[in-house]
């Protein structure tokens, strides 16, 4: 079976994640010490409507959620891995913060994330955000016709190990484009060669979430993912199209 999407659909994937890296970037620069996350919630639904789109995890339902995401940006800070809800709570100095978006164009549906220090942190936890966008920098460069998924999740494992991380455990990356999660899974580990065969026009959501000390997580009541031992965790995550010669970054 072909994942890859025709030029149509790939023309609405790319302006969905031209406003969603546009948000991601403006949100980024509101936070500081202090800065509620309902106002970064309230920001990136009114940003990203003004610029013609629609917030994909408004009103969307993971698997294994216990009910639908009531709004359209996610805010997983220090233990919390991913799915993190902005609930009224004000940033402080050395929160460790992961904003997750997702952006409907007409159809055309994209997938991000970024992690970033809240003021001054401390240089472990600024090692690990480090591992993490470097990891997803090396899963991507995998991306290309001709290699596997196994090859993105090896080289994104392979960077975590060395780097002395883990890797989550039962978070993936995945298909994005006309759904927001589709086949193929993308792991964030694996073996080369092995998987899904990768082939031009493809469109993939690829992102490590990483931990110094534990790959285990638990579902907390507002349906976000934790680290079991409450260390720090990040989250990077690029939508990317693979041409014809490799990986191109739809939401940079």
């Amino acid at each position: 079976m072909s994942y890859a999407k025709n030029p149509e659909q790939i023309r609405k994937i790319r302006q969905s994640a031209k406003i969603l890296a546009d948000v991601l970037q403006k949100l980024e620069k509101m936070v500081h010490p202090g800065v509620n996350l309902t106002k970064l919630e309230d920001f990136a639904r009114h940003e990203i409507e003004v610029q013609g789109g629609k917030p994909v995890f408004l009103g969307y339902k993971p698997t294994g959620a216990r009910k639908p995401y009531e709004y359209a940006l996610c805010t997983s800070i220090n233990d919390v891995v991913v799915h993190g809800t902005p609930r009224p709570y004000e940033l402080k100095e050395g929160d460790v913060l992961s904003l997750d978006l997702g952006v409907d164009w007409q159809g055309g549906i994209s997938d991000a994330a970024v992690t970033f220090g809240v003021g001054k942190i401390s240089r472990r936890d600024q090692e690990l955000i480090n591992i993490a966008r470097r990891a997803l920098e090396n899963g991507i460069a995998q991306a290309k016709p001709g290699n596997t998924t196994g090859d993105i999740g090896h080289a994104i494992e392979e960077t975590v190990k060395r780097a002395g991380a883990k890797v989550i455990d039962g978070l993936t990356g995945h298909g994005v484009g006309n759904e927001l999660h589709e086949e193929p899974t993308i792991y964030n580990f694996g073996e080369p060669g092995e998987g899904e065969p990768l082939e031009k026009g493809m469109v993939l959501a690829i992102e490590p979430m990483i931990c110094f000390t534990t790959g285990r997580i638990e579902q907390l009541s507002d349906d976000s993912y934790a680290t079991m031992d409450g260390s720090i965790s990040t989250h990077f995550e690029h939508t990317i199209l693979i041409g014809d010669q490799g990986p191109e970054i739809l939401s940079r």
